[in-house]
């Protein structure tokens, strides 16, 4: 049978717009069942708290529950690896962070390019950082801190959330900004490194503000600086470390990522409900409650920040000879 032209050209047109009804379909569908935010730290850490704010957020706007999975192990690595191995269909998502952007140097040898293999979603938040010590410790400002160290070289030791993540990276560009030599002792998350500070096993941290703010709010630590350009509202009597080494700053950051291969559709679905509730005036209020800053951007400024970040703490990775091990 013979189509007329109009029925012809209208079935081309059916056909040919298919498949772009399909994917906004299937966004639209999406999530149909439970969704994973893949972790590679233990639970109780600030990336943990963060991820799991966003997973609140997410799943009371859904409708589906946004489950937290904690892989640790290998600075990260094993929770990214996993994910870029999952199926890109939007139900593996990974809390990406600052550990992702220095690994990429840290690492010689990585079964992933982190830039190639995933597909930037949405930016969280900006976690800032505080040199915290313990309330005896001698120094009780930061020029007084970096004279201790400079009379103590290598004396001091350094406790972070693990090699590549924020807290170490924070304390590396310290150690060069202000000249000073410390041990850095690694530790898998920042909640066994905040236990060992206040036990006295070691001498300083630079601790998440998220999980160590309440230490310093009652006591049991003392924040000599925040890392972040200016002081914090959130801890207004102490100064930005800034202050006394200019120029210096470091501030960890968290986002979710997906495969790479995702449909473009679900990223841009996840990114307007992520950047939804960073607009809510409850969520964030609880980020500055624990010291951290939203920090709303698109799929592709998100990445432009990855690229950026990815250079400037490979620089400080090379300038202080660091190796994973």
């Amino acid at each position: 049978m013979k189509l007329p032209r109009r029925r012809f050209l209208h079935l081309v047109a059916v056909a040919l717009g298919a498949p772009a009804m399909l994917r906004t379909a299937n966004a639209q569908a999406y999530p149909a069942r439970p969704v994973r935010i893949v972790l590679g730290f233990a639970p109780g850490g600030a990336p943990d708290i963060a991820a799991r704010l966003v997973a609140q957020w997410l799943s009371e706007r859904l409708g589906q529950q946004f489950i937290v999975e904690n892989r640790p192990g290998a600075g990260g690595n094993i929770a990214t690896e996993a994910v870029i191995e999952s199926l890109a269909d939007g139900y593996t998502l990974l809390m990406a962070g600052l550990w992702n952007a220095v690994n990429a140097t840290l690492y010689e040898k990585l079964k992933f390019d982190f830039i190639r293999d995933v597909a930037p979603v949405a930016s969280v938040s900006r976690e800032n950082y505080g040199l915290e010590v313990q309330p005896t410790f001698p120094a009780r400002t930061v020029p007084e801190f970096i004279a201790y160290a400079k009379a103590n070289p290598g004396k001091l030791n350094m406790a972070s959330a693990g090699n590549g993540t924020g807290p170490h990276m924070a304390g590396e560009l310290f150690k060069v900004m202000a000249g000073v030599d410390m041990v850095h002792i690694a530790y898998r998350g920042s909640p066994p490194a905040l236990t060992d500070l206040i036990a006295g096993q070691v001498q300083l941290t630079f601790g998440p503000l998220s999980s160590s703010i309440e230490f310093v709010k009652t006591g049991k630590l003392r924040a000599l600086g925040v890392t972040s350009p200016t002081r914090l509202d959130v801890l207004p009597d102490v100064p930005a470390v800034a202050e006394f080494v200019p120029g210096y700053e470091a501030s960890g950051w968290y986002g979710v990522c997906v495969p790479a291969k995702t449909p473009a559709e679900i990223v841009d679905r996840l990114n307007q409900e992520i950047n939804a509730g960073l607009a809510d005036a409850k969520l964030k209020a609880r980020f500055a409650e624990v010291g951290s800053t939203v920090f709303v951007n698109s799929p592709s400024g998100f990445a432009k920040h990855i690229a950026d970040e990815t250079e400037k703490w490979g620089k400080v990775v090379r300038a202080a000879n660091l190796r994973a091990d």
